[in-house]
């Protein structure tokens, strides 16, 4: 109970521990399942879902616990086609896709408008589950939607990468926030402002954050264990949000090159990137990493360059080629263990647990 505070009885979990809803299959519905059921908030990372994938892992869930769950759903913005670019990235990816015997076929690019249609059709989806907790990455939903997830009794959380997101996200009517450090491991859900202006450490981030807000605080960013949980709440925060230390889990969708990069990795190996997506993410430096440093700022920008690079992640998967993959991971690799996700939970809390103890 020495844990339990305003977060955990909103969302009505046992620790104020968050799985963060990584995209492209890391959550799988074993682990969302795993850490609810380990009294934390386990959460499907939505972001490349169709519709119909989103209401089968909900399903699944649903089989796997009787405990709460969220989804979380990016939000989509507008985009140009710039066809130099396009150009530039096809030049660079040709001798890649040549070196792993990919067909070179012509990608179906994204549409803005198909996207705002799928993101619909996700928020009703989410509606018609009855799913209580709904988060947003890269952006704030519409009034609409949010007026129709609350009425629906969801919580709504939203993602800011600065003390200015954070309190467009309590304007808005959110009701908690994750501040995302610039330690976290992937996407960031950066959406007001340029990449490098949101560049700030989690110590740096959640007290000023905290200052500004009155709604829960979610820290989320290089948080491994029970020293990170306990330093969050000393500077503000309520609860935490675990990327990297819940991808390497046994439970984890993730695919084992990643984990085992992950686990191999140190610190000073993690970098940020525009390579893959064409949107600022961090993760394990490799050979694909390295051939396109020098092209990045000419690449298209997200979604675009994701769709572009599908191919080869999907190829170099399938060979079990890691310098070929997108091995996201925040700042704090060496301390990643390869447990369960219930074990990691019990960690978590028992060190937090320990050091309270200790400090008291």
């Amino acid at each position: 109970m020495m844990l339990q505070n305003e977060l955990t009885k909103r969302l009505q979990i046992d620790y104020p521990i968050v799985l963060a809803p990584m995209a492209g299959g890391v959550t799988s519905s074993e682990l969302v399942a795993a850490v609810s059921n380990s009294g934390g908030l386990g959460m499907i990372g939505a972001g490349y879902l169709s519709p119909d994938q989103l209401r089968h892992q909900i399903k699944e869930v649903k089989v796997l616990t009787t405990k709460n769950f969220g989804v979380n759903l990016f939000v989509p913005s507008s985009y140009s086609v710039d066809e130099q670019k396009l150009t530039i990235s096809e030049k660079y990816l040709h001798s890649i896709e040549l070196e792993l015997g990919i067909q070179k076929t012509t990608p179906s690019l994204p549409n803005y408008e198909q996207d705002i249609e799928t993101f619909e059709k996700m928020v009703n989806i989410v509606i018609e589950e009855n799913i209580p907790i709904c988060s947003f990455t890269f952006g704030i939903p519409s009034e609409d939607i949010r007026t129709k997830l609350k009425q629906n009794a969801s919580i709504i959380i939203g993602t800011a990468t600065t003390v200015q997101e954070a309190i467009m996200n309590e304007e808005a009517g959110m009701d908690a926030v994750v501040v995302q450090g610039s330690e976290a491991g992937g996407h960031r859900g950066t959406f007001a402002g340029g990449d490098q202006q949101s560049l700030i450490g989690l110590l740096s981030l959640i007290p000023q954050a905290a200052d500004q807000l009155s709604i829960p605080i979610i820290a989320a960013g290089g948080i491994m264990d029970g020293r990170g949980l306990l330093a969050a709440q000393c500077l503000g925060a309520m609860g935490v949000q675990l990327g990297t230390a819940f991808l390497v889990c046994e439970e984890s969708g993730a695919n084992k090159l990643h984990k085992e990069a992950i686990l191999e990795a140190a610190e000073d190996e993690v970098v940020l990137t525009k390579a893959f997506s064409g949107k600022m993410a961090r993760g394990v430096k490799n050979r694909f990493i390295e051939k396109l440093h020098g092209a990045e700022e000419n690449l298209p920008e997200y979604p675009l360059q994701n769709e572009l690079t599908k191919a080869i992640r999907k190829a170099a998967s399938a060979d079990k080629n890691p310098e070929y993959l997108s091995l996201w991971s925040g700042q704090s690799p060496r301390l990643a263990i390869k447990l369960s996700a219930q074990e990691l939970v019990e960690k978590i809390v028992n060190e937090t647990l320990k050091l309270k103890n200790t400090l008291s």
